[in-house]
């Protein structure tokens, strides 16, 4: 068994899939050799991933390999529990020095202790950092020492801790060690990531570049485009105007830190037209990103559990036919039916309709929030333990700094508003795309002459709207107040 070298060292990618900006490959690069590794973990606790993040992972792994590969350095996959594998590595391998950068999900955080435990008894030199986040869950506090439950002081309190830091350049690379010792490798195929029966990822493959280069490239369209405009124009489905580089933070390859520093750099150097407004607007998303996780840090079962207790007696209906309406984009309203839609199509929804198809499914159809959570994350290209639970609750009213319950989206009102021409919804509901613009979002209000013209046949080529928005908002806001006065707060 070869002695353990500072000589030889291992870096553990998990959400971190990139060179730039990564401080523990930064740190491991240091070493003669390195072996870059990826676990497929099987962990107690772990969640399963989802089916379109999988899919993205896949491909943000293969770009991950060549980039390496083209530095001499060979990622190896293994499936397993990492408190196993990492430790027989060290062993047969003689590694010195592990590092990896920190998650913040409860399993993961005892998987990760446990094997910093292991690996100090074996003499390695076991080393963590923050690669994920611009201000770390523990460092920011409210006044009297504890955690933070609303947004607005939370990020005051983040931003007055200190600037973000500077991103890290990507290191130079030493080459891999001897591999002949691991005989488990897997090919990047044997994940089983990808959809073959059937094959469903054609507009996932259309909307999405994993990788580096294609999240690098994002982020530039954004700065010479969306960023300009976007405090406003952010609420809008219908234009370009978000960034679209969620599902590149989720699989970590770009970092927050690359993305905030760009952006400032742009305004600062006038690449773009954006004024403080539109960059200090993107500057609060990201955030609302920081926020999910402080939450979700100190709140591990924020994807389980009410955060506010109250809610565990909120009187939640079982509605198969509804929650698969509403799966499929066949509520009949044409707003939420296009998110849907563009959620099942490209892995990705735009954050204003992500608002109003949730409170649709829990406000109009009174189910669980967490049944919406889980269809997101199995369909989100950028399904986030922190981000996805934090916003379903928020928009539920069971979470921190969550939206009032009795905050109930209108679609019909919402879909004009944020999509006045229409063009969101004939883009996702083909159905509808001969409506003129004033009866696209309540087609059941148009005259006969319109609807024949429009070729549409409601109740046959589109349906009628499966809930009334009248009675479905009375009906939540009687739920709400039959909550018993200590927990409802009223």
């Amino acid at each position: 068994m070869p002695l353990p070298s500072r000589s030889v060292a291992l870096h553990w990618f998990r959400q971190d899939l990139r060179q730039d900006d990564n401080p523990a490959l930064s740190a491991a690069a240091e070493s003669d050799a390195l072996l870059t590794l990826f676990i497929d973990e099987i962990s107690t606790g772990h969640r399963p991933r989802g089916g379109a993040s999988g899919w993205f992972l896949h491909h943000a792994l293969a770009s991950l390999a060549e980039s390496l590969a083209a530095k001499g350095n060979t990622l190896v996959i293994l499936r397993g529990d990492p408190r196993e594998i990492i430790p027989n590595l060290v062993s047969d391998l003689g590694i010195g020095r592990v590092t990896w950068n920190r998650r913040y999900g409860a399993a993961e955080r005892e998987t990760d202790a446990a094997i910093k435990s292991v690996l100090k008894t074996q003499g390695v030199d076991a080393q963590s950092f923050n690669g994920h986040l611009l201000y770390e869950p523990m460092e920011v506090r409210s006044q009297a020492g504890g955690p933070m439950r609303v947004f607005t002081p939370f990020w005051k309190a983040a931003r007055a801790t200190r600037p973000p830091h500077a991103p890290l350049p990507a290191p130079a690379l030493p080459p891999s060690p001897d591999l002949a010792p691991i005989t488990e490798r897997l090919m990047l195929d044997e994940l089983d990531l990808l959809p073959t029966k059937p094959d469903w990822a054609g507009g996932l493959r259309d909307t999405w570049q994993p990788g580096e280069a294609g999240a690098r490239e994002k982020l530039l369209a954004f700065i010479e485009g969306g960023l300009d405009g976007y405090g406003d124009d952010r609420n809008r489905p219908d234009k370009p105007s978000t960034s679209m580089l969620s599902a590149h933070l989720a699989v970590g390859d770009i970092s927050i830190r690359r993305i905030w520093q760009m952006v400032e750099m742009a305004r600062t150097t006038g690449q773009t037209r954006a004024d403080d407004g539109d960059v200090a607007k993107f500057f609060s998303e990201l955030g609302w990103r920081e926020f999910a996780y402080h939450l979700l840090f100190h709140y591990p079962r924020l994807a389980s559990e009410n955060y506010q207790p109250k809610f565990e007696a909120f009187p939640w209906v079982k509605d198969e036919a509804g929650l698969k309406a509403w799966q499929q984009g066949r509520t009949g309203y044409p707003i939420v039916d296009a998110g849907m839609r563009q959620l099942w199509q490209t892995g990705f929804m735009h954050n204003r309709v992500r608002m109003i198809t949730a409170s649709f499914l829990i406000k109009h159809l009174m189910i669980d929030w967490r049944e919406g959570e889980s269809w997101f994350w199995d369909t989100l290209c950028d399904a986030d333990p922190a981000n996805n639970a934090a916003s379903w609750q928020w928009v539920a009213g069971s979470g921190a700094d969550a939206a009032p319950y009795f905050r109930i989206f209108n679609p019909i009102t919402q879909g004009e508003k944020f999509d006045p021409d229409g063009n969101f919804v004939r883009r996702f509901v083909p159905e509808l795309k001969l409506m003129p613009a004033e009866f696209i979002h309540r087609p059941w209000d148009a005259p006969a002459h319109i609807l024949a013209r429009a070729g549409l046949k409601l109740g046959e080529t589109y349906p009628r709207p499966i809930v009334s928005h009248e009675m479905a908002r009375e009906r939540a806001l009687e739920a709400f107040k039959s909550l018993p006065p200590a927990a409802s707060g009223l």
